[in-house]
């Protein structure tokens, strides 16, 4: 469960349809990743920002020789929005959104500075909000699949998967490219099928852009993370390793070559893979992954350290989203009043399967296993195969004194994944022998 990812793809998509001004079967196992919000600083290789800077510059100079025209705007948005991806400068797209804007002063319903809003709504996760423009934008452009892609990831993100599927599967009628695929593979994976998810992901990287190696390399990392979340170790670590011939030192398969490494008990590695991601982009969940690795080396001050590093990062960025925040607190016992208030608050605004797991895990926390139980069974509705829901779901059920029922998910929890979480993990292992 990748909770720091938000929407990743949107820009990759929309920048390939501004920048370059077959359908699949019908099942409901269609479409969507959830890309990520990198909320930190920008990455320390230079080498992944000179084109975006050289970009940046040339919508600059257009900007200044016709400052009332809207495509320098555009230009400039597009630049800051793929430098925000391959950097992991989360800030850029606050540039790239007052870039948009002055575009739509000038031209209040140019298209392109349209959809750009649109995604800058779901980057900074009001979802709501960019549901409503992309309905509002197919009204007059019924055959634009960004528009359902957009559409797509509004939904995901707010739990509305019927209506995910059926713009998904529009979008792949439209364009059948990377885009959609990697989305088709995102929806399979939430919809309890790993097998067609990887398989739409491997077809997603094969037909990327090879003029984009960033985008090919996103997909190959996605790729290797739904192996992950098979179990399948080598096949993830086989895959961020090409995603690293393609895109050299690109944060997310360092970081996914480090827990691959964790899960195959080579600590060593690991914490140098992790280290190499975090100081190009101190991404949140790698930090904690990274906490957790010195943990069980016997590290505790230096677990304690990336912890502490992750609750600051997340505190600074929290008016975008807690949810990881919240979790960690409950998995680790700490301030749980608090994490339950950010889980509820959360759940109020989005009825996705991972706030609602998270949700049920904080209240666990807190003694409340009756209300945990019926807020689990939300997160467990599509049938995801997701080892961390069926870990959560054992524990509740422990809370309520069903021990046959804690079994069976524990079982299946490490039957799924072994190494889903390094520490819950092993408190599973440590609990069924209990429950016996």
């Amino acid at each position: 469960m990748s909770l720091n990812r938000i929407l990743l793809i949107v820009s990759i998509l929309l920048i390939a349809a501004l920048t370059n001004t077959a359908c699949l079967q019908q099942d409901s196992s269609l479409a969507a990743p959830k890309p990520v919000v990198t909320e930190s600083r920008p990455a320390e290789n230079t080498s992944l920002t000179n084109g975006t800077g050289k970009q940046i510059e040339a919508a600059q100079k257009i900007i200044g020789k016709s400052p009332a025209a809207v495509n320098g705007y555009n230009m400039l948005a597009a630049a800051y929005i793929r430098s925000a991806r391959e950097t992991g400068d989360f800030s850029l797209n606050s540039k790239a959104e007052a870039a948009v804007a002055r575009a739509l002063e000038i031209e209040p319903n140019n298209l392109n500075a349209l959809k750009f809003r649109t995604s800058l709504n779901l980057t900074f996760h009001r979802f709501a909000e960019g549901r409503t423009m992309a309905l509002d934008l197919l009204k007059n452009n019924p055959r634009d699949a960004f528009l359902y892609g957009a559409l797509t990831d509004a939904n995901v993100e707010l739990g509305d998967y019927d209506e995910a599927v059926k713009a998904i599967q529009t979008m792949v009628d439209l364009k059948p490219d990377m885009t959609s695929y990697a989305r088709v593979s995102y929806v399979r994976s939430l919809h309890g099928d790993p097998k067609g998810a990887i398989e739409a992901m491997d077809m997603a990287a094969k037909i990327a852009d090879p003029a984009d190696p960033e985008a090919q390399a996103w997909c190959l990392v996605h790729l290797g993370d739904e192996q992950f979340k098979a179990g399948k170790y080598d096949l993830a670590e086989q895959a961020y390793d090409r995603a690293l011939q393609t895109f050299p030192d690109y944060y997310f398969a360092l970081a996914g070559k480090g827990r691959a490494r964790a899960a195959q008990n080579d600590l060593e590695t690991a914490v140098k893979y992790l280290n190499e991601s975090n100081n190009r982009v101190p991404n949140v969940e790698n930090i904690i992954f990274l906490g957790d690795v010195y943990t069980l080396t016997g590290k505790p001050e230096e677990a304690t350290k990336q912890y502490d590093l992750a609750e600051f990062i997340e505190g600074k960025f929290g008016n975008i989203d807690n949810r990881r925040l919240a979790l960690l607190w409950a998995d680790h016992d700490e301030k749980l009043d608090q994490a339950l208030e950010i889980a509820r608050h959360e759940h109020e605004i989005r009825q996705d399967i991972f706030t609602a797991d998270i949700l049920a895990w904080c209240l666990a926390k807190k003694g409340e296993f009756a209300e945990a139980k019926k807020v689990m069974a939300e997160a467990l509705r599509l049938k995801t195969k997701e080892a961390r829901f069926y870990y959560h779901a054992g524990m509740i059920e422990k809370g309520l004194g069903n021990k046959k029922g804690a079994t069976q998910y524990l079982n299946l929890a490490l039957q799924t994944n072994p190494a889903f979480d390094l520490l819950q993990a092993e408190n599973a292992r440590q609990v069924l022998p209990e429950l016996r």
